[in-house]
Order: C-alpha cells, then sequence, then structure tokens
C-alpha cells in the first residue's frame, strides 16, 4: 500500500442535470432527462423514481414517464457552470484533478495536514462548497441542510470514488488508511467499471470485488490479459494512480504578434522574453512547473512550424527562450524547414505538467545532479541544440543499432520503442554489456579444421568447435558451447540496403561469451557478455 496516495474524492449527484435545469430556469426537482445520441445520457431522481434510466432509449423512457422534459446534452454546458465550484476549490486546497463535471479529486496529505486532519479538512471543504451553493451564505448550519455535495478519502481514487457514490445521508466519508482493501470487498462487482468484464466475472461466480481480489493475479493475467489484471489492481485496493492538478484554463498558451514581422532571431527572442517571465510566473502561482511545451513559429507567408520540446527537469524562461531560438536557427537557410518569410507570431503552448513541490531545493541547496544539468545546459545555451548529446537506449535488431544519442533534454524514446515494439531478429535478453564501436574480425573452425557456414535453408556446414580473435594467437582454443543461427533479415524491399546474415552466441574455454554474426562467409564479433 505504500504507493497508494490518500485520495480526496468531491461529487455533486446528478450535476449533468442540475446544471441544464439552472441554464432552462427551471426546478431541478422535475422529471428531467438530457438526451445525447437518441440515448439518455443523465436523468433527475424524480424521473429516476419513474423508471427511468441511463442508456435507455427516449420513447422508453419517455413511455414509462409520460411527463418527463427531454433536453439535448451539453457537455459545454456542463464543464462552464462546474469552472466556478473547481476554482473555489482551488481557492482553498490546490492541485485540483478534473474527473468529469461534478466529480474532481485531490491528494489529501498536504490539506490534511493544515486543517489538521481529513475530517477537518474535508469539513472545511463542505461549508465552503455549501455556502458557494446558496449563493455566499454564512451559516455553516443552514450550508449543510443545503448542499449537495459529497466527499469520501481513501487510499486510491477508486476506493474514494467508491465510497463517495454509497446510498445514505451521510455526506462526508473516511476509509481509514489500509482499509480500503477491506471496504471494497462487498462492493457488487459491477462497480468494476467494466459492464463486459462484470458481466463474465458475475457468470465465474464472483459476485464481489472481494472475491475477485482474492485470486491471484498471475492466473487473472492468464484468463483476462492486461485489462483483467488492471481490473484486479483495483478491486484489491491498490490504485496507484496518481492525482493529476488540472492546468488552470488562463495558463492553457502563451503568443505574442509582432508588428512589423521579425525577421532576426534576437528581434524575436528579445520581445518574447517579458511574455516567457509572467508564463513561469503564473505557473508558480499555481505550484506548477513546466517539463514539456510546444513552440509554433507562424510566418508571413500563413507558414506554420510547431516542434515538441522536453526538459529534463523544467522548463525556466531563458529555457523557454532558448528554445525559441533554436527552432528559428533550424529553420533558417534554403531547405525544406527553412522559413522563407519574416515571423509574424510565436506561440509555446505546454504539454506537460508537475508538482512544483517535486522540484524544490534540497535542505542543504542544490545537489550534484542540480550542478550537472546547470552546467549541460549553459554549455547546450552557447553551442547549440545539438552541442550537447545524450546516450539513450533505442528499438532495433542490433545491439549497436539501440545504442543512440539525443541532445540534451530531449524526450527519451518511449517504452513502446524499445520492448513494446517487435523486432523480428532481434537480440534475446540478456543483453552484452560489452559492445564493439566496429565488430571485430574472428575465426570460427569446425573440429576437423575447416571453415563453419550456414547455407541458403538455414543449415550449418560443420559444428563450431574452434573459436579465437584475430588479433589473438593463431592456435584456436576449443568452444564450449554455442547456440544459433538466428537468421536476420533487414531492407528486403530495397535492393541497394538489403543484407542478411546469421548471428550466433558462442563461449570460449575461458568462459567468455561472444555475440558472434556470419556476414557471407566471414565471422565477425559484435559484443562480449563480461
Amino acid at each position: 500500500m505504500t504507493d497508494v496516495t490518500r485520495t480526496l474524492v468531491i461529487w455533486f449527484p446528478d450535476w449533468p442535470v442540475r446544471a441544464h435545469a439552472h441554464a432552462e430556469e427551471i426546478e431541478p426537482t422535475l422529471p428531467i432527462a438530457l438526451v445525447d445520441h437518441g440515448l439518455v445520457f443523465a436523468c433527475s431522481p424524480s424521473a429516476r423514481g419513474e423508471g427511468v434510466r441511463r442508456g435507455q432509449r427516449i420513447r422508453e423512457a419517455q413511455a414509462r414517464c409520460p411527463e418527463l422534459l427531454v433536453f439535448d446534452y451539453d457537455p459545454a454546458l456542463d464543464h462552464r457552470s462546474f469552472e466556478p465550484i473547481v476554482s473555489a476549490i482551488e481557492e482553498l486546497m490546490p492541485g485540483v484533478q478534473l474527473i468529469r463535471p461534478g466529480t474532481c479529486a485531490l491528494r489529501s496529505r498536504g490539506p490534511a495536514r493544515y486543517y489538521g486532519g481529513e475530517e477537518e479538512m474535508a469539513k472545511v471543504l463542505f461549508t465552503a462548497l455549501a455556502a458557494l451553493e446558496i449563493s455566499g451564505s454564512a451559516d455553516p448550519g443552514v450550508a449543510e441542510e443545503t448542499t449537495s455535495a459529497r466527499i469520501a478519502i481513501a487510499d486510491g481514487r477508486f476506493a474514494a470514488e467508491q465510497a463517495v457514490r454509497m446510498r445514505g445521508v451521510q455526506s462526508i466519508r473516511v476509509v481509514p488508511a489500509g482499509g480500503s482493501p477491506a471496504f471494497l470487498a462487498p462492493q457488487p462487482i459491477e462497480a468494476i467499471g467494466d459492464p463486459a468484464l462484470a458481466t463474465l466475472l458475475r457468470r465465474l461466480g464472483l459476485t464481489t470485488l472481494g472475491d475477485f481480489a482474492a485470486l491471484d493475479f498471475r492466473d487473472v493475467r492468464a484468463r483476462f490479459g492486461e485489462t483483467g489484471v488492471y481490473a484486479h489492481t483495483l478491486a484489491s485496493g491498490r490504485d496507484a494512480r496518481r492525482v493529476v492538478p488540472r492546468l488552470p484554463p488562463q495558463l492553457r498558451d502563451i503568443e505574442l504578434a509582432f508588428e512589423p514581422p521579425f525577421e532576426l532571431v534576437d528581434q524575436v527572442t528579445f520581445a518574447f522574453r517579458t511574455t516567457a517571465e509572467r508564463f513561469v510566473e503564473e505557473l508558480t502561482r499555481a505550484l506548477l512547473v513546466c517539463t514539456g511545451i510546444r513552440v509554433e513559429i507562424h510566418t508571413d507567408n500563413g507558414g506554420v512550424h510547431e516542434r515538441s520540446w522536453g526538459h529534463p527537469r523544467w522548463f525556466s524562461a531563458s529555457d523557454v527562450l532558448d528554445r525559441i531560438r533554436w527552432q528559428v536557427q533550424g529553420r533558417t537557410g534554403n531547405g525544406n524547414g527553412a522559413l522563407g518569410s519574416p515571423i509574424t507570431k510565436v506561440r509555446v503552448l505546454p504539454e506537460g505538467f508537475d508538482s512544483i513541490g517535486n522540484y524544490e531545493t534540497g535542505l542543504w541547496g542544490s545537489t550534484p545532479d542540480d550542478r550537472v544539468h546547470h552546467g549541460l545546459s549553459r554549455v547546450q545555451s552557447l553551442l547549440g541544440h545539438g552541442g550537447v548529446m545524450t546516450a539513450a537506449i533505442g528499438g532495433g535488431r542490433g545491439i549497436s543499432e539501440r545504442q543512440i544519442l539525443v541532445p540534451w533534454g530531449d524526450p527519451r524514446p518511449k517504452e513502446r520503442e524499445l520492448g513494446g515494439k517487435p523486432w523480428p531478429g532481434s537480440i534475446p535478453l540478456p543483453a552484452p554489456s560489452t559492445v564493439f564501436e566496429r565488430p571485430r574480425r574472428v575465426s570460427v573452425q569446425a573440429e576437423d579444421g575447416g571453415p563453419v557456414g550456414v547455407t541458403e535453408r538455414g543449415v550449418l556446414t560443420g559444428v563450431p568447435a574452434r573459436f579465437s580473435e584475430e588479433s589473438a594467437t593463431p592456435r584456436l582454443p576449443q568452444l564450449t558451447a554455442w547456440a544459433g543461427p538466428w537468421p536476420v533479415f533487414e531492407r528486403w524491399w530495397d535492393q541497394e540496403q538489403a543484407r542478411s546474415f546469421h548471428r550466433f552466441q558462442v563461449v570460449d574455454a575461458e568462459g567468455t561469451a561472444w555475440l558472434l554474426a556470419l556476414h557471407e562467409h566471414e565471422w565477425w564479433a559484435e559484443a562480449r557478455y563480461d
């Protein structure tokens, strides 16, 4: 349970209906249904009392409740009406994640410490929301009788959402730390949120989340795949999803237009400096840092040149200006990427955010990693974007192909490029520890001293028995083990670049393992297993 975050969830029941009723100036207690694509999206409590349910066709709903008031569901109205609620919560407790209109979440650890406990924090938030709902009433007693908000705190967002939606008159529920598995155990299996999986589990006799959580996750993976493993994790009370604070609307993007257009990169960066500083200051006030941006450069001829930029830590104002300068410099010249026209506008859109608390300076000042980062960033600002490179692991069949260099601060290859993407003929794990920059010529012979090759059908012409590097003594020591061949066919569709070869793994008399490649009739050592 160490990876599970104590999470507070706030829920306003039937929020879409209430929002539309307020917009239509009617009472939300009337039988109301919101329709989306011909099906009931949400309905009021009085409509549910007449048999109207979510997902019904509109004719069936009207047959069960002739007095039903039907409106088209407007998601924009739904979000717009909930914005004041979220803003009010952020005034008290920053770091709100909007799950959907009417439901939001935040980490409870910090606010609970500030207000003296989780229940005290929930009461403060409950009173503030009640006062907001009754147009600023300051009477807590009146607020508690008027508000429809419900608050729940538990280990993980899933458990907190289940607690906040439990029936009853209790408006605040707190599941003790470590008690989420026991709380979730008696809940019906339909609470898992996957109707198809819930139906299948019920047919198998698993009617509660506790029954499902009692299964071994390896059995669940073998039977239901990764979808079942994820559902099993939620049912077990081990929901490790982080609460990701939303980005306030005023921080969506920054842009600056130039009139007349600028032709020099120094003019662009100098003019944009104040805008970049204001952007970082607004993020700091929101207790956020930006870890990824997208820069759009608009030119006088109507062209738009855009690129995403990452950062090893977080963007400062000077970092934003550096990325703009590098992008403009990379687009000058006569190539296809040239600007070809003066710059009329620069727009920066934030793409990645994180809490500022994760980047605070240590107790004793900056760490060695901080000093390395500042040093490399300074060198990069002087030499340009490609002046400082760092090693990373990419995708590919060969070991040397997976060694790539990326500019400092650029995002590393994604996980699907490392292990998720199929590479027929790739090196099986474990990977060799020493990879030669250039393959070394070696000699492999059979027991009788004859050469060892591979026919067109992939059959060995002899059993590998002796092995030696070209630089070693003429005597070839015995091989104690070998495996292969593994055929590799690359770029078969391109006759000029197509190549095929076979890979082997061998172990010499000294116990050292080698990764060999047989190209045509020549043997090469690509790597060594130290």
